[in-house]
């Protein structure tokens, strides 16, 4: 993730090789430059997708090769300041940039079965849709009118997940604004989900889970 707030921007991109249970798995990392790393994506030509809530705000795009180990044999012959191995070749773009209205702080992206991409933006309370080419499309989520944050009835969306159907899940982190600034508040995180009618429009977020600290991920297991 790096930094969080402030600062360089520090995050890590690392792809780690098997066997994994192992005290010091082997690993290379693509990027050591990311403002607040988030969420990350992988479409079905192996391009992944970042996004970067501070610096290049957006939604970062790395294509490969990628390394295949952690050598130079494998691509991965740099080093970082750490000393730690670091790809060769990765190409890195901003697929996404962040716009200042929809996405002020891209926080996670995801992609939906009909390939279009969900991102996150925590701090104006917004899931936005883009289609495959990184045009927008519309506002799946966002603050009713008149409402604003801290506490929007629709939620604070931050980590995001889709299933096969096509419903739209996220971790609602529960934003507050204190001494310090925007934060998670104790216990007023939850978990939602958004699903669409027979149009296709998305219906107002559900909450299956409420009162939880911090949550910021999503995972959709279906058997």
């Amino acid at each position: 993730m790096g930094n969080q707030a402030s600062g360089p921007p520090n995050g890590q991109l690392v792809v780690w090789f098997p066997p994994f249970d192992v005290p010091d798995p082997r690993y290379c990392k693509l990027d050591v430059a990311i403002g607040t790393a988030g969420g990350i994506a992988v479409d079905s030509q192996d391009r992944v997708y970042v996004a970067s809530a501070r610096g290049t705000a957006g939604v970062l795009r790395y294509t490969g090769p990628f390394p295949t180990s952690d050598d130079a044999a494998g691509g991965c012959g740099r080093v970082d300041a750490t000393g730690a191995p670091l790809a060769d070749s990765v190409t890195r773009e901003v697929f996404l940039p962040a716009d200042g209205t929809h996405l002020v702080t891209p926080n996670a992206v995801v992609i939906g079965p009909r390939g279009t991409f969900y991102v996150s933006s925590i701090l104006n309370g917004v899931v936005a849709e883009y289609d495959a080419e990184g045009r927008f499309l519309r506002r799946v989520v966002e603050p009713v009118p008149g409402e604003s944050l801290p506490f929007p009835s629709t939620g604070t969306p931050f980590g995001l997940g889709v299933d096969s159907g096509g419903t739209l899940y996220f971790a609602d982190l529960g934003l507050v604004v204190g001494p310090r600034g925007p934060g998670p508040g104790p216990g007023q995180g939850s978990v939602r989900r958004v699903r669409f009618d027979a149009e296709g429009n998305p219906l107002p977020p559900e909450t299956l889970d409420r009162g939880l600290n911090f949550p910021d991920g999503i995972g959709i297991w279906e058997p």
